[in-house]
């Protein structure tokens, strides 16, 4: 017999591509109220170690408290958004974070649907975002911009930051269809 007869040929086995459904979580989404402060908190103090989400003190978080929108799952916090206006015309996406074990469950598109539709209501003519996962808001409509497109933001929060020029994140911006927001052709700018 030769050499290649008694080789171990690499076996090839074809499995059937499964798709995994999550159960639909039963979440509720609603403004957050002030029993909620510690849990969103705790929720973005979990997350902001893994360098995505700036930490943000209870007390700030208080204070803001009207801005904040969160979502439960039996009663318990599993999410959180904060619409912080910028300047009259301007308002920004922020704290967005859904705990890891209720994620890809539509939980953040409910928790971002809820910002814009939010956003919509109180008259801004532009929303925007600053983060490292911009493919997530550009699926929502938001358009990659050069950040100097929302100076409000600079101005107000990115001069002051300890990584101002080097933060690697992205600035998104949504028109909402108010007068003076800047068009954003679809696609213009890549990542």
């Amino acid at each position: 017999m030769s050499a290649l007869a008694t080789a171990a040929l690499p076996l090839r086995i074809h499995r059937p591509r499964i798709a995994v459904r999550l159960q639909p979580v039963q979440a509720s989404v609603r403004p957050a109220g002030t029993e909620d402060v510690a849990a969103i908190h705790a929720l973005i103090e979990d997350h902001s170690s893994e360098g995505r989400l700036l930490p943000r003190s209870a007390t700030e978080i208080a204070a803001h408290l009207d801005r904040f929108v969160i979502a439960t799952v039996s009663g318990r916090l599993v999410g959180c958004v904060d619409l912080a206006p910028l300047s009259g015309g301007t308002a920004e996406v922020r704290s967005l974070v859904v705990a890891e074990h209720a994620r890809s469950n539509g939980l953040g598109r409910r928790l971002l649907s809820a910002a814009i539709a939010r956003a919509h209501h109180v008259g801004f003519d532009q929303l925007c975002a600053f983060t490292h996962s911009p493919s997530y808001f550009v699926q929502a409509g938001f358009s990659i911009v050069p950040h100097t497109w929302i100076p409000e933001k600079i101005g107000r929060d990115c001069r002051s930051c300890t990584s101002f020029g080097r933060c690697g994140q992205s600035a998104l911006l949504l028109p909402l269809g108010g007068g003076t927001s800047r068009s954003v052709p679809h696609g213009s700018l890549n990542d």
